[in-house]
């Protein structure tokens, strides 16, 4: 097949993958475990589990592992998310990057109830902004939330 021919046909295969990225997943979700505020394991309806982590948002640690200390409102925002979510369903939406660094799955989570998780947490002071290129799709809405949490002193900007 020469490349004139070839091209359309690369165009077209292109823009359903780049599309595909963007598209919400239809069916709603369980949590099988929770590993903290940012980041937790779903269960589909065939039994296999996938490792969500949140987009756009950062929570602070709750436990020690490795390098990593247990930072200041870490066990408060993973209590909250555990509580918040717990015996609930969610569904996912992704961004232009479906897989990070450490193979977790990149997602926008929905509640049935229409609730936006990501936004939430940070709207309610449990996470802070934490875009990373290319996945930036609500990055000005969660600065926004950001900067209203901080001026009403929800959660880690409470005066302490």
């Amino acid at each position: 097949m020469n490349l004139k021919k070839a091209f359309p046909l690369l165009v077209l295969s292109f823009f359903l993958i780049l599309s595909s990225s963007f598209q919400k997943q239809k069916e709603f979700l369980e949590i099988s475990k929770f590993v903290d505020g940012d980041t937790f394991w779903v269960k589909y309806a065939n039994g296999s589990e996938e490792k969500i982590r949140l987009i756009g948002v950062n929570t602070p640690e709750a436990r020690k592992t490795g390098r990593t200390q247990v930072e200041y409102f870490g066990k408060e925002a993973s209590a909250y998310v555990k509580n918040f979510l717990t015996g609930k369903k969610v569904r996912l939406e992704y961004d232009v990057q479906r897989l990070d660094r450490y193979k977790r799955t990149l997602a926008y989570i929905y509640l049935e109830d229409g609730t936006f998780l990501n936004a939430h947490l940070v709207e309610k002071g449990y996470a802070t902004v934490a875009t990373y290129p290319p996945n930036v799709k609500y990055a000005s809405k969660f600065q926004e939330l950001e900067r209203k949490a901080r001026s009403g002193q929800k959660g880690l900007w409470a005066a302490q």
